[in-house]
């Protein structure tokens, strides 16, 4: 340790009782024509008795371009996404009494045939109702002139309800995994007897609300309405493995009919309906739990020591509300799947995952619920609404990547809190927040230190004691650990490597793969920590470190990577087999990719997107010129055939890919303050994957018209508003787009966490101006 530091030693006893693993929730199973079987413990979902660490990614497939969902669903594969959720959402497809949309973008055949496609399974959110922020919460308008109680037992409303889950066991037949399709799971309404929404038709002057569900103070009445959904989709011919619910906040979503499933927001713009309310509160999200146990935001109706702790809607990220305009920080996605699989969970699920867009109706014009934009519903998720990839996405994706490649031994390992974690208050940013997930003496440490709507300061020079049943860890045994603001990761202890035992690491495990005979484990930094390997010395014969300095003692090897590269340590062990450590840095591990080509698995570098299917490799691209780098020679080659040159130095060969670059000129006619109308030439859109048309504003709301219609709109939150072009140019290839911005009014208040553009005063009193108008391409590359 170096001289001066004051080390702060955490201790944690994992000595502790921990729940026996058995099967349970046997009504929740099934079976495939190829024998394949889904089944649960009370900590995990099997498949074919093993455990199976369910990823799960929310993607609504009648808000997105039906010509697009196969490259996105790949994209969503790629960030090892496993389940996709998807809402059939009703009043999109049957707006109009008796009249049902399944074309186009509302062909939920199609979706799923995608996704069966690329070994993706599915879970229906059927509803009714699914709120969604979906006009009526999904439920169509003409329901309001029905002489029947929604959400409820009523045998009118359950009668509709029959019909269209009829209408939508019609579009699936033969999709569901007992006939060998991908649809593993259904879920019944959301949120029953937790929350409603707006009778749209209603707002502005009643301003009525659907019914939460909580007609009957009855509880039996509240779990015979689940059951009655149940009962009419497996009649319907929707038929899963796994029946779903929401449990959070009072809903009902009882064990003996369906598997709860929980989750978390720290972003919550619904507070701002009352305008009391001022500020956003720190939220007690971020803070380690133990989901054994009912805690924060987890009140189960059942002993939660007998169910999985299993989630669908974790902050995957958050759209703007009219009164609270906001930029989601990227970082806390990562975070709250931290906390989550910290506290116990084997099966995330992010609402949502891929941002998409509302359609026109074809009686209501627009299909969102009043208090958001009317077309955009980006979420500022991992992927946006035009498919963009944000840093969300990298972030998840090196973890999903772990989840994956070691759910056979990370998901029977249990959560065990210090003394006090739940008492940590939100605001008190001071304390180190960390947790442990173990599994006999092996596991893995948690640490978190971002908390929302509060900047969590750097945490420097600590360590800690881990009291195992045969004997005490230090980790590490030298030096400390830090760890920047806003960062979050998860560092190994005890984990077998082979026939070596790695004792602990300061540094956060991405995957492994098999090569040549070799092993190689890939790691990285987390932002702010020196990386350490210590190593049991039994069984080692030789170690090499391509930069860095290697310590031995008498009992362990200590391995000290360089932290401004890539670096690769070879351990030789007694029977003279290797395996390979690769270190990469955390701007490294954010462009990492795993994926299999040629029957074997790969890894690459890339800044840009990687997209891999059966009929090879693209990337995408802002840029005409783009590197990919190949670790080590681990990358079959073949895949660099069209490269324009290569270049090595130490454990990175760069690949160099060049397009002709587009020229996309466009004239921007000003109308008045605020309104512009763009004349773009759709041919110079050409050989291009997509454009995005990028506006840098100030104002209230901006709204995109095409020939008079309404195709995109951004509520202003001071990032760039962002359009996909194939989208318009596509339908209409001769298309001019008037953007106009209405203004901000002066005595307007807006909530918003990060301050909006700077702003600039107008006459009138009122604020609006657009400031810069631009098209950036996306390339397509073939490797």
């Amino acid at each position: 340790m170096k001289e001066g530091i004051n080390l702060q030693k955490h201790f944690i006893d994992l000595n502790q009782p921990v729940n026996v693993i058995y099967n349970t929730l046997d009504h929740l199973q099934g079976t495939n024509p190829a024998g394949e079987h889904i089944s649960f413990t009370n900590h995990y979902m099997m498949i074919n008795n093993k455990p199976f660490f369910g990823i799960c990614g929310e993607f609504h497939f009648s808000r997105y371009n039906w010509r697009k969902w196969e490259d996105e669903i790949i994209k969503m594969k790629m960030a090892g996404v496993n389940i996709i959720p998807t809402y059939i959402i009703w009043n999109h497809h049957e707006e109009i009494k008796g009249q049902f949309r399944w074309n186009d973008n509302f062909n939920i055949r199609y979706f799923v045939q995608l996704c069966q496609k690329h070994d993706i399974y599915v879970i229906l959110r059927v509803g009714p109702f699914v709120h969604g922020e979906a006009r009526n919460g999904g439920l169509p308008d003409w329901l309001y002139g029905e002489p029947c109680r929604v959400r409820s037992n009523d045998k009118r409303y359950l009668s509709h309800v029959k019909r269209y889950y009829h209408e939508i066991g019609r579009q699936i037949n033969g999709l569901m995994y007992k006939d060998g399709g991908p649809i593993i799971g259904v879920q019944l309404d959301n949120e029953y007897c937790h929350a409603g929404a707006p009778w749209e038709m209603t707002t502005g002057t009643s301003n009525e609300w659907i019914s939460n569900g909580s007609y009957d103070t009855d509880a039996i009445e509240h779990h015979k309405h689940i059951e009655n959904l149940k009962e009419i989709a497996i009649e319907t011919g929707l038929i899963a493995p796994i029946y779903t619910g929401t449990g959070w906040g009072g809903a009902q979503a009882s064990p003996d009919s369906v598997l709860p499933l929980w989750g978390g927001y720290a972003f919550w713009p619904w507070i701002f309906y009352d305008e009391t309310i001022k500020e956003h509160p720190v939220t007690p999200e971020f803070i380690y739990r133990n989901y054994r146990q009912p805690t924060y935001n987890f009140e189960p109706t059942y002993d939660p020591t007998t169910v999985p702790f299993a989630c669908c809607e974790m902050g995957g990220g958050m759209t703007v509300f009219y009164k609270y305009r906001f930029q989601l920080p990227y970082r806390s996605v990562e975070a709250m799947a931290n906390i989550k699989v910290a506290g116990g969970c084997n099966f995330v699920g992010y609402y949502v995952f891929h941002g998409g867009s509302n359609p026109l109706g074809l009686k209501t014009p627009f299909l969102n619920e009043n208090a958001t934009p009317k077309i955009s519903y980006d979420y500022q998720a991992a992927i946006g609404e035009f498919g963009q990839e944000r840093e969300s996405y990298s972030r998840l994706k090196r973890m999903h990547y772990f989840f994956q490649t070691f759910q056979n031994e990370f998901c029977p390992t249990q959560t065990i809190l210090p003394d006090s974690a739940e008492d940590i208050a939100p605001t008190d940013v001071e304390k180190l927040r960390f947790a442990v997930r173990i599994d006999k003496n092996k596991g893995f440490i948690f640490i978190n230190n971002y908390q929302d709507h509060l900047v969590s300061p750097d945490k420097k020079d600590f360590a800690f004691e881990l009291k195992l049943a045969d004997e005490t860890l230090t980790v590490p045994h030298t030096g400390s650990i830090s760890l920047k603001s806003e960062e979050s990761c998860i560092l190994p202890f005890n984990l077998t490597m082979n026939n070596l035992t790695l004792k602990y690491a300061t540094a956060q495990l991405i995957t492994k793969i098999e090569k040549n005979g070799e092993t190689s484990y890939f790691f990285f930094m987390p932002e702010g920590m020196q990386p350490q390997y210590c190593f049991a010395k039994k069984n080692i014969q030789n170690v090499g470190l391509s930069d860095g300095k290697v310590d031995c003692c008498e009992n362990y090897i200590y391995i000290y990577p360089t932290n401004k590269n890539i670096s690769k340590t070879v351990i030789t062990d007694s029977s003279s087999a290797k395996i390979n450590i690769y270190t990469l840095t955390a701007q490294q591990s954010l462009n990492f990719w795993q994926f299999e080509h040629n029957g074997q698995m790969q890894v690459l570098l890339s800044t840009q997107p990687l997209l891999v299917d059966k009929n090879g490799i693209r990337l995408e691209s802002y840029h005409n010129e783009l590197t990919v780098h190949a670790i080590d020679n681990l990358t079959d080659k073949t895949l660099f055939q069209n490269a324009n040159n290569a270049h090595t130095e130490e454990l990175l060969t760069s690949y160099n890919f060049t397009k002709v670059a587009k020229n996309l000129p466009f004239y921007a006619e000003n109308i008045d303050k605020g309104k512009i109308l763009l004349h773009i030439d759709a041919d110079n859109l050409k050989d291009l994957k997509d454009a995005l048309l990028q506006i840098d504003y100030q104002g209230d709301i901006g709204y995109a018209f095409v020939n008079n219609e309404l195709i995109a709109d951004n509520f202003a939150n001071g990032a760039t508003w962002e359009i996909g072009l194939d989208n318009i140019f596509s339908k209409m290839p001769n298309a001019e787009i008037f953007i106009s911005v209405s203004p901000l009014k002066e005595q307007q208040v807006i909530k918003s966490d990060t301050p909006m553009a700077g702003r600039s005063e107008e006459g009138g009193n009122e604020i609006v101006s657009i400031d810069n108008v631009k098209i950036q391409p996306i390339y397509e590359f073939k490797l």
